[in-house]
């Protein structure tokens, strides 16, 4: 084996060795001295990822602009070791979607945040939100209300309260209009997901509710036309919060429980299928059509329709859907949830959700289909944990490990919602802080997406992680035979870190972005790129597409300082 050496250039910690000499990665095996140089293995599509993949490209890197830099001189405890050839995931570019809603404005006529989307790169945004769905009536003009539905629905205690419905036609200025919605996507050049109303086939009040809502349903797939793939059936349907979940038996005509279960919506899940499917065949659409499961098992839950529902909804249903829909805010809602807990509830949370889906798919006797986590965030508040740089890093995390554990679709919730004090699940504010934070500005969130989403390739690779349990790593490669690498410091202190890629040809430089809290403590609102911080109180550097990469040249393994709690976006170019 060639003897590996320490050497500096521009004050850039480097070590050159036979594991890092020069070679090929196309689709031969190359010798290097003593050293075989492996090509990068090809994977095939996992199950749970399915349909959602159809939309993967090669990814090419173009290198940023620089600033030189210097690395520390301090020694390395701590090594992240990565093997280019040995390709574990696709990057699936249907994980990085995010949710609207119908309460933000018509967003049409809001240049600033629509080019935000347009740099952010969702891929899919879905409408019209989640709870408001089980509400909502695409094709009704403003105030004119079904009139086959009832006056009243239950709250979330169970209590009768009057009825707020939603409509597709409302034009005024504070809602969204199914229209500006199309509109919306085309002009940020995103995929729609659409959430079908399912509380209307329980509180109903025609001979036949389920038909009814089912035609609905029926009629905006012929409206849509084509436009939109991906349709869900419902929104959080077993929750006590949700119209539907409880109705009035006396108004009911076609013999319905009063609470909701599984075996109920499995059974209206098929009927909503086949008159969708029939809608799509007419127009010459391809659909794919979403069931709502529950994300863990839930036998212990203190919500009685949650503890069997997965198995009741399969037994009514069985392979009847395209894909499978699953909500988590990872840490337990309205809880004053700590920072070391956030973050460790992003691999944790992950894992053990794909875990459940084959448990639960397989008890069942049925195949795996496409995983969608339609909604996600964190519970956390109290603190402003949601508007902070934490939520950011948490962010991050969850997009390696969507990758990792092959999850087929994940969209964020979402857009906007309201600052509520700091316990605001939005990416964007609107302006109603009261500091002066003007409307649209990004939340810390939207940066740590925006680098994850513009630098980390179109393949996932192997790492290992040595020296300590508070760095975390996922690595990429780009179709361009450059790699990149995004580090994770969960930890209170500084790491140095070496970073070193197996069965890679290096070429001449790396480039890096460090993202880290600025002021306000723990659960700082603002992100500082490079150290470039916002103009005002929250968010980031407004100039956040241009701000200059750090560079030096490359002749090895890759020495960085992570500050305490950061994410660094490393890419390297390849020969």
């Amino acid at each position: 084996m060639i003897n590996s050496t320490a050497i500096y250039r521009n004050g850039i910690a480097l070590l050159v060795g036979a594991s890092l000499l020069a070679c090929s990665k196309k689709n031969q095996t190359v010798e290097m001295g003593n050293e075989t140089v492996k090509p990068p293995t090809e994977v095939g599509i996992p199950a749970s990822v399915g349909f959602f993949m159809d939309d993967w490209a090669p990814r090419q890197f173009m290198a940023p602009a620089y600033v030189p830099t210097t690395a520390p001189i301090l020694g390395s405890t701590i090594t992240v070791t990565a093997d280019y050839s040995e390709t574990i995931s696709r990057v699936n570019p249907s994980i990085f979607g995010t949710n609207t809603n119908l309460y933000i404005g018509q967003m049409v006529d809001q240049p600033v945040l629509l080019n935000h989307l347009q740099a952010l790169s969702p891929g899919i945004i879905r409408f019209p939100g989640g709870n408001l769905s089980s509400i909502y009536f695409w094709n009704a003009n403003n105030g004119q209300m079904p009139m086959d539905v009832p006056a009243t629905l239950y709250d979330t205690g169970g209590n009768p309260t009057q009825a707020f419905y939603w409509y597709g036609k409302n034009t005024d200025s504070w809602t969204l209009s199914l229209a500006n919605y199309y509109q919306m996507l085309q002009q940020t050049n995103t995929k729609g997901m659409i959430t079908i109303n399912y509380g209307y086939a329980r509180y109903g009040l025609s001979d036949d509710p389920v038909a009814a809502a089912a035609h609905l349903a029926a009629e905006w797939v012929r409206h849509d036309d084509g436009r939109t793939s991906y349709w869900e059936i419902g929104n959080e349907s077993s929750g006590p919060w949700q119209a539907g979940f409880k109705i009035d038996v006396n108004d009911n005509k076609d013999g319905q429980p009063e609470i909701i279960n599984g075996t109920v919506y499995g059974q209206h899940f098929k009927v909503y299928a086949d008159s969708m499917r029939k809608a799509a065949i007419e127009v010459g659409a391809t659909i794919k059509i979403g069931a709502q499961l529950m994300h863990y098992d839930a036998a212990n839950s203190w919500n009685v329709p949650d503890r069997t529902w997965n198995e009741e909804y399969f037994a009514a249903a069985g392979d009847e859907a395209d894909y499978y829909i699953i909500h988590d805010y990872y840490t337990p809602l309205g809880a004053n949830t700590g920072a070391a807990d956030i973050l460790q509830s992003a691999v944790s949370g992950t894992r053990s959700m794909m875990q459940w889906m084959h448990t639960s798919t397989q008890r069942a006797g049925v195949a795996m289909k496409p995983i969608a986590l339609t909604e996600w965030n964190i519970g956390a508040e109290g603190s402003r944990q949601m508007v902070s740089h934490i939520a950011g890093m948490h962010a991050t995390m969850v997009l390696g490990e969507f990758i990792k554990h092959n999850y087929g679709m994940a969209a964020r919730w979402g857009i906007a919602n309201g600052y509520a004090n700091g316990n605001d699940h939005g990416m964007f504010s609107l302006g109603d802080e009261g500091d002066g934070t003007a409307k649209w500005t990004p939340r810390p969130a939207f940066y740590y997406m925006y680098y994850f989403q513009k630098y980390v390739g179109d393949r996932m690779f192997a790492t290992t992680v040595s020296g300590s349990d508070e760095v975390l790593a996922y690595a990429a490669g780009f179709s361009s035979d450059d790699a990149s690498m995004v580090l994770v410091n969960i930890g209170t202190e500084a790491k140095v870190t070496s970073v070193d890629i197996k069965n890679f040809k290096p070429g001449s430089r790396y480039y890096y972005y460090s993202l880290v809290g600025g002021e306000g403590g723990t659960f700082s609102r603002q992100v500082l790129i490079n150290r470039q911080g916002p103009e005002g109180l929250s968010g980031g550097p407004t100039n956040y597409d241009s701000v200059k990469a750090l560079s030096a040249p490359l002749n090895g393994v890759i020495k960085l300082e992570l500050p305490p709690r950061s994410v660094v976006y490393l890419m390297v170019d390849g020969a």
